[in-house]
């Protein structure tokens, strides 16, 4: 391939059949674009042309033969980064977790010259205080759990008194390991600059960090985000527990409020009553997850309150005060006053950036109104020097997804290539039990975005894993196109349904219908055999086949 020849992708609607695809191709090869496929799956076409030009004929070539072309992509342009001796650093990384980590590694692997600034511990959220603490907890909380309330009469085992202490204390040895290799000793792996301290930038070209100024090319923001802090009378001269902290508690409260219902009210909640206390969630919105669907926001609800967890919904905050060892939280539901009180109070109610300290406005940055750095599709701030990703942007709060943008970021920000990133297919996982896992469309966005929808809805009694577990609150709930009934949207609530997501994910991002996941084998006695089932819902009634016959 010459060095001028591009790689395109543009998406494609109308496309069907392979017969589709023949036809996109023939007219793409009409135009002198190169290397041509097609895909009526994926919904798109990629090739390569030689002239940006030439993306405009491509576009009507597709067009002219009744398909609709969409915003053409350029995927590669296999270029050579370009490196300069212009800065002390072809690359500037503020920052230390996922992001900041996967754009270190590309970069290096692309020849240039990088280095990370952090501030606090190395490796950002994931490891330190947010995914490994958190789920390790939670899996110690789930056995104690089982231990006190099994579900298998015949079973006679029982829990003694949690030693939360022991507990924390080996969470964090874990947490160190994982810290020290996967990231700590990447750095001199790969070779790039650690330099340790707050970074502030002065100008474009410019940051300083601790008194010394260091100049680079391109600059990379993935500092993350924090707890935020409500505005709820007294709440500041209390002292309340955040996700952080809450995972350093070395004694167990024998209550927990919980102002807060997302999805880390709900696991740290979780934990704390599977450890042994009494939890009570209380929320703004009228029902939990509430974007979510009404029937997965429902599974939930009936799951936490059968467990014993008290959930307060559609409440006003007062005030909140501390009598002792005592907090009191007041608030009004449907008009009446009610007041919770217990020994700790846990604040979830969300997660702001960490920009306040880059002196944003000194590089051309812009902010929104949550003081996330505003970014474009190509991960490109305001200031085409400087990119940003994670959680510092506010788009979806996970470490894959901060992942897969460090590693996009840092090509762009090298012009490698000219990527935007695709977030239509991430997939989202809430580690309580049953958990939680959703990918795609819900129903009401479905309907928002002009689909005529047919939805299936499986409870989890229906399938044989939850039957012998005895475990049945849950569901299963596809959501599809009625007309060629294309997978839109994957929703369950089971146990394991993190792990069964990604067959789910993977459904949608390459269009796969309820035919070919009907037609698809699942083992028997898998959690993953509640999408097959869930796929023959769409026109049989599951409970009068046997066990085994979907």
């Amino acid at each position: 391939m010459s060095e001028k020849e591009i790689n395109v992708r543009i998406p494609t609607q109308g496309m069907t059949c392979a017969g589709c695809e023949d036809h996109v191709i023939n007219a793409l090869n009409s135009i002198g674009a190169k290397n041509v496929t097609a895909s009526f799956r994926k919904g798109e076409a990629t090739f390569q042309v030689e002239e940006k030009s030439d993306i405009e004929k491509a576009k009507k070539a597709i067009a002219d033969t009744g398909y609709m072309p969409g915003e053409a992509e350029i995927i590669s342009s296999e270029r050579k980064p370009e490196l300069s001796q212009e800065g002390d650093y072809d690359l500037l990384i503020i920052g230390s977790g996922g992001a900041a980590f996967s754009a270190a590694i590309e970069a290096v692997g692309q020849g240039a010259k990088v280095a990370m600034v952090e501030r606090g511990t190395i490796g950002g959220t994931c490891v330190n205080i947010g995914c490994v603490p958190s789920k390790t907890l939670l899996r110690a909380g789930e056995i104690n759990h089982l231990a006190r309330m099994n579900p298998f009469l015949g079973l006679d085992i029982s829990a003694g008194p949690v030693d939360l202490a022991t507990l924390v204390n080996k969470k964090n040895e874990l947490v160190d390991n994982m810290r020290q290799e996967k990231y700590v000793n990447l750095i001199d792996d790969y070779g790039f600059d650690l330099i340790q301290g707050e970074a502030k930038f002065l100008d474009e070209n410019t940051v300083e960090v601790d008194g010394r100024k260091i100049t680079a090319k391109s600059f990379f923001i993935s500092t993350g985000a924090s707890p935020q802090v409500p505005d709820i009378e007294g709440l500041k001269e209390v002292d309340f527990l955040t996700s952080t902290t809450a995972l350093e508690l070395k004694e167990l409260p024998k209550r927990l409020a919980v102002i807060g219902s997302g999805y880390i009210a709900m696991e740290l909640g979780q934990l704390f009553h599977n450890l042994g206390s009494e939890v009570t969630l209380i929320q703004r919105s009228p029902r939990i997850l509430k974007t979510y669907d009404p029937e997965i926001s429902e599974a939930v609800t009936e799951a936490l309150t059968e467990q014993g967890i008290s959930l307060i919904t559609g409440a006003t905050y007062e005030r909140v005060e501390k009598d002792g060892d005592v907090k009191r939280i007041h608030i009004v539901v449907n008009g009446e006053k009610q007041v919770i009180e217990a020994e700790q109070l846990l604040v979830a109610t969300g997660r702001k950036p960490n920009t306040a300290a880059l002196n944003l406005d000194a590089a051309g940055v812009k902010v929104g109104s949550r003081e996330e750095v505003i970014i474009d599709e190509y991960l490109r701030t305001s200031n085409p020097r400087i990119f940003a990703a994670g959680d510092v942007t506010m788009g979806p709060q996970f470490v894959y997804v901060a992942a897969y943008e460090g590693g996009v970021a840092a090509r762009n920000a090298l012009a490698v290539t000219e990527q935007k990133i695709d977030l239509r297919f991430v997939p989202g996982v809430t580690f309580t039990n049953p958990s939680i896992a959703t990918v795609g469309l819900t129903e009401e966005q479905a309907k928002a975005e002009g689909y005529e929808v047919k939805t299936s809805v499986l409870p989890l009694d229906a399938v044989p894993r939850a039957l012998v577990n005895r475990e049945t609150t849950g569901v299963f709930k596809l959501i599809a196109d009625a007309k060629t009934l294309k997978v839109l949207g994957v929703h369950i609530v089971a146990e394991n349904a993190g792990d069964v997501i990604y067959a789910g994910t993977l459904a949608v991002k390459f269009g796969l219908t309820v035919q070919d996941l009907r037609e698809s084998l699942a083992p028997y006695l898998t959690m993953a055999e509640g999408l097959k089932l869930a796929a023959l819902t769409f026109d049989k009634d599951v409970s009068k086949l046997s066990c085994c016959a979907g």
